[in-house]
Parts: C-alpha cells; sequence; structure tokens
C-alpha cells in the first residue's frame, strides 16, 4: 500500500513540473492585445477611398488585420479577415475592379501559435459586416456573437449591399449572440469597450482598450482606411452616410484627445506594423 501511495505521490510531483509553468504562461493578469495578420489588398485605384478625387488613378495597398483581446475574463476576437481559404493560394486571387487579395498565414494558425482554440474563444465582435472584416466568423460557433442591430439589418437587406457576403456570417443564427444598439462593455470593467460609430456602415463600430502600461488604443475599424484619411478627414465614396462618418470622426478623435489615447488604423499597413510583431502584444 505505501508503495503504491509512494508510485501515486511521485506521478503527482512529476505532473506539476510539466503543468506548473505551462499553467503560469498561460495566467491572463491584465488586458493583452495581439494583432494578427488576416490578409492584404492590393489596389490599381485606390479612387474610391475618398469622395474629393485625392486617390483617383493611383494604386495603393491596405492591411487586413485581426485582433485578439486577452481579458483576465475571456478573450475576445475582433474582426475576423479575410477567409482563411484565401491562404491556401499562396499567389492570391485577382477580383474584378482591379484588386488582388492574398494571405501569407491562416487566422487558425496564428490562433493556434498563442494557444488558442476556437473554442476557448470567449466572445467575437465585429466593427462592421464588410467581407475583409468577417471572413473567418463562422469557424467561431462557441462564442457569442456581439452584433450590432443596425449593421445586421442593413447586412442581410437586399440587394445585397456593397461589400457584403452575408454567407461569411450565416452562423449568427445559431450562436449565442449578444445584440447591442450602442456603446457596450464587453466585459463589465470598462477595459474593453465597443463605441458606437456610424456612417462608414449603419452599425459601425470602433474598439476601445484601456491597457496597464500602454494606456488607452482605439482600433478604428473602417473609421478610416490610411493615415492620410485621418490627417485630412477623408471619407470613402463607399461609405453609407458621410455626415454620420464626419460626425463619428468627430467623436472618436475627441476621445483619443481626453484619454491622450492611441488609435490604430487597421488598414493601415505603417499602423499594423507599429504593434508589437506577433506573437508580441501590448499590455
Amino acid at each position: 500500500m505505501s508503495r503504491k501511495i509512494g508510485w501515486i505521490s511521485c506521478c503527482l510531483a512529476l505532473l506539476a513540473i510539466v503543468a506548473t509553468p505551462a499553467m503560469a504562461a498561460d495566467e491572463i493578469k491584465s488586458v493583452r492585445l495581439y494583432a494578427l495578420e488576416c490578409g492584404r489588398v492590393d489596389f490599381k485605384n485606390m479612387g474610391l477611398f475618398s469622395d474629393t478625387g485625392e486617390y483617383d488613378g493611383k494604386p495603393g495597398s491596405l492591411a487586413v488585420s485581426c485582433f485578439v483581446i486577452r481579458h483576465p475574463k475571456g478573450t475576445l476576437v475582433w474582426d475576423t479577415g479575410l477567409s482563411d481559404k484565401l491562404a491556401e493560394n499562396k499567389e492570391g486571387v485577382d477580383l474584378p475592379g482591379g484588386f488582388h487579395m492574398s494571405m501569407s498565414v491562416a487566422l487558425a494558425e496564428q490562433l493556434k501559435a498563442l494557444g488558442i482554440a476556437t473554442t476557448d474563444v470567449t466572445a467575437v465582435a465585429f466593427s462592421h459586416f464588410h467581407f475583409d472584416h468577417t471572413g473567418n466568423a463562422n469557424v467561431f460557433q462557441s462564442s457569442t456573437w456581439i452584433i450590432n442591430k443596425a449593421e445586421l439589418a442593413w447586412a442581410l437587406a437586399e440587394p445585397t449591399p456593397f461589400g457584403v457576403d452575408p454567407t461569411t456570417v450565416s452562423a449568427y443564427k445559431n450562436v449565442k449572440t449578444q445584440m447591442i444598439d450602442n456603446d457596450y462593455d464587453v466585459f463589465g470593467d470598462g477595459s474593453v469597450m465597443i463605441l458606437k460609430a456610424p456612417g462608414h456602415t449603419p452599425g459601425h463600430q470602433v474598439l476601445e482598450l484601456k491597457l496597464k502600461k500602454a494606456g488607452t488604443v482605439i482600433l478604428s475599424g473602417d473609421l478610416y482606411h490610411t493615415r492620410e484619411n485621418r490627417k485630412y478627414r477623408r471619407v470613402p465614396a463607399f461609405n453609407y452616410e458621410r455626415a454620420d462618418s464626419l460626425a463619428s470622426i468627430d467623436r472618436i478623435e475627441k476621445i483619443v484627445a481626453n484619454t491622450k489615447g492611441r488609435l490604430i488604423v487597421q488598414h493601415d499597413p505603417v499602423d499594423f506594423k507599429s504593434l508589437p510583431a506577433f506573437p508580441g502584444y501590448l499590455d
């Protein structure tokens, strides 16, 4: 009997040696922001990204980004990028209208590198329902989807709005949802806030984070697509409502100023690269 007890004690000791470092490494004590590469779009003509003509006939590129926010109470994925299926084609694809989409690494691979399974993701939220922000939404069927009511109604309208692929969010019918109209406190402590910022689309939103070391960080969604658009308050020609776009710009920039915060233009390659390289994070 004593020999059996000794063997069990030895096994428990070995388990503690193996398991404790991994558990400690994964312990989340404060909010962390991870930036994930979720594609790239190259344009022969960027004219659509300003309704006052600055980009007419000029080529350009936009980053497509996804974000993982780890909080002591759970994990949020903000925007899900282009579909991981695109990563299977290393050359990318050309689409009508003179633009090329590509993806060097799948979202699923990056989550795996962080030790996160889709079933570990507490919630998924979207800046808006354009296809480059919803491409992998349907893989998160164990998560709560935080959905702006106006955005969903718009995206499901007939005819389908420009830039929307309803099939990428079809799982909304079967998953647990948290429907919202206004600002929303994701974890209930003010550290991760979805802020209403309509204009680009009817239910467009940005994400405000309160980080212990980095301070306030705001992820722009498509409030802007480029640093230049932010500097000059340019409005894309395909925005749903110009006046609402400018009102949202006023609101979010006032919040940035009042909090001495940092705004990340999600589609701007320079802004994206200014964040810690994966798998690094801001906290």
